[in-house]
């Protein structure tokens, strides 16, 4: 090998023995603006190679693995196990190629963590008399007589805090400040941001100054009448459908329409089927509910559809959410194109997607989109409820349980039900909840009524 050759080498070795790289937080989806770290699966100085995952990054709808794309070492961790609201684009780690001098990651993720200045503000003129220092002494001041001190009320001295800005406190805390009449302008909040919390006024003690020139009794705090309680932490997860659903009962028409269903010739043919089949993959009421929703919406396409602003989006596929719980909230994966899709295929995939759910291992594609949604509640023993609909799609079917329920009988019933006049049948009632900009009340007591003759008899699934 040639000198030459030899000589860049060695630069090119050398400065690569000093190239630090930031990691940064991941975009594991186009609608993701922030993420938490449920918890690295490196250490600092492990070394890594391409596929082994990194960590798991907790989104707003699942735990998502970050594998690595090249072989590396993970010099430094800026931001720990259980951080949360980390904006998308923030360096969260320091990060090196094999062989690299990993002694300056610390300078690094300090320079990385280090808060930008503001631009807004104008600096400070060059010939600008510095400021006063208030530690000097100065003149003495004059003597005051006791006629002319005032004790500030604790209106006047809010007033005068809040013109540089609005006073942040929790609600729990504004309350108890109220019920005990303590000015939050004189408190310190000990909370995120200098937030005033309930421990900060329930410590307040009124200072000597403003007792010295009131005669007003005052009346010390009694025990908190509020029961004992625990704060606990609300997951990406949680914080984002609390936002969206709260936008959505907010901002959408809703209204709501209930029949009530037989669902006697289904469970028959539910245990037929399920005679034959493992207990693994036995059919649920569900499943043929997804499967009837799916028919109904290609019988009723204008129900389908999603409101976009300008338009109204009308899909020609029928991908069915279906409402998942998870110890950190509500997620719905997504059967696609269930329409074409048998209900032992449906059972199988509900299942996967309830399971990956749970555990928190969803894919994006597995949870987005979705073109109607299917809360169902009926193994819970509920006989009704409603559910908000999830934007923007334009409806969600809220299904309750099977129960048994004394009906009058027609002429052309079994000989001893027309003797008694009555039977028993196994009642379901469903609701559809529908945004009424986009489906009107008689198109969707329409497609009820078709999903309803559906459900009624099954077999029609077949043909």
């Amino acid at each position: 090998m040639s000198f030459a050759r030899l000589l860049v080498r060695g630069i090119h070795l050398s400065s690569r023995r000093h190239a630090l790289s930031k990691f940064t937080m991941p975009a594991m989806s186009p609608t993701m603006t922030e993420g938490g770290i449920s918890s690295w699966k490196k250490k600092e100085g492990d070394s890594y190679s391409t596929g082994d995952v990194l960590l798991e990054i907790e989104t707003d709808k699942a735990t998502i693995d970050v594998e690595a794309q090249d072989d590396g070492i993970l010099a430094k961790i800026i931001s720990g196990d259980g951080a949360k609201n980390i904006t998308v684009g923030a360096t969260i780690a320091i990060i090196a190629e094999p062989g690299d001098d990993i002694s300056g990651a610390e300078a690094l993720a300090k320079d990385s963590s280090m808060p930008q200045p503001n631009q807004e503000e104008k600096p400070q003129a060059k010939d600008a008399p510095p400021a006063a220092n208030i530690s000097e002494p100065g003149p003495p001041s004059p003597p005051v007589s006791p006629s002319e001190l005032q004790v500030q009320s604790p209106k006047s001295l809010t007033g005068d805090i809040l013109k540089g800005g609005r006073i942040f406190a929790s609600p729990i805390a504004k309350k108890i400040a109220l019920e005990r009449g303590i000015p939050l302008a004189e408190l310190k909040g000990s909370g995120p941001e200098g937030r005033i919390i309930r421990n900060d006024v329930e410590s307040y003690k009124p200072s000597t100054s403003a007792l010295s020139g009131t005669t007003a009794t005052i009346t010390s705090p009694g025990p908190s009448l509020d029961p004992p309680y625990t704060e606990i932490p609300v997951s990406n997860m949680r914080r984002t459908i609390g936002q969206r659903l709260t936008k959505s009962k907010q901002e959408v028409p809703h209204y709501y329409v209930t029949v009530e269903i037989d669902m006697e010739r289904l469970l028959k043919l539910r245990e037929v089927f399920n005679q034959k089949l493992e207990k693994s993959d036995k059919l649920s009421v569900n499943d043929f509910v997804v499967k009837a929703c799916a028919l109904a919406l290609r019988d009723v396409p204008e129900a389908n559809a999603a409101w976009m602003g300008e338009t109204i989006r009308q899909y020609s596929r029928a991908d069915i959410s279906v409402a998942v719980a998870t110890p950190t909230g509500l997620i719905t994966p997504i059967i696609r194109d269930a329409t074409n899709k048998g209900l032992a295929t449906i059972s199988v995939e509900t299942k996967a997607l309830a399971k990956k759910a749970r555990d928190g291992k969803l894919k994006g594609e597995e949870y987005q989109g979705g073109t109607f949604t299917i809360s169902n509640m009926g193994m819970f023993g509920v006989d009704h409820f409603t559910a908000i609909v999830n934007p923007p799609q334009a409806c969600i079917l809220a299904v309750s349980s099977t129960v048994p329920t004394l009906v009058p009988v027609g002429p052309d019933a079994a000989p001893e039900d027309v003797a008694r006049g009555f039977k028993t049948a196994h009642i379901m009632k469903v609701t559809l909840s529908a945004d009424h900009r986009v489906v009107d009340g008689a198109l969707g007591a329409r497609w009820l009524g078709i999903l309803k003759g559906y459900l009624e008899n099954p077999l029609t699934f077949m043909l």
